[in-house]
């Protein structure tokens, strides 16, 4: 049974290049273009993991994954950031607010895949 990933990401280039990796690798992807987009698909859907941008406008990523950790279903459900940013305050902040990992782009694909499925656990 492959995985449900919703990937969230304003770049059109990143999503594709996600989407693909991922898709190759065997997932089901879903995308959205913002946090807000990102949190509304979470809440009408079912995913094994969410890969998310940082910086996004309408709703950021670490605003989404505030609001996601707050649903009793989307609690454990991991989160990866996929981001251009590399800040260690940052990252505080990200993990404090329920992100599971962090990859900095731009991303080596397989370096997404093998994430993916260390923190999938499959």
């Amino acid at each position: 049974m492959s995985a449900n990933i919703l990937t969230v990401d304003d770049s059109a280039s990143i999503r594709l290049t996600t989407k693909v990796t991922l898709t190759n690798a065997g997932y089901n992807v879903t995308e959205a273009v913002n946090g807000a987009e990102g949190l509304a698909t979470a809440k009408g859907s079912s995913f094994d993991l969410i890969v998310t941008d940082l910086n996004m406008p309408i709703m950021d990523g670490l605003t989404m994954i505030e609001e996601l950790r707050k649903l009793p279903a989307q609690a454990g459900v991991p989160i990866i950031f996929l981001t251009t940013e590399s800040d260690a305050d940052l990252k505080a902040r990200a993990k404090a607010a329920g992100a599971t990992g962090w990859l900095t782009k731009p991303f080596d694909p397989e370096s997404l895949v093998k994430i993916v499925k260390k923190v999938l656990g499959r």
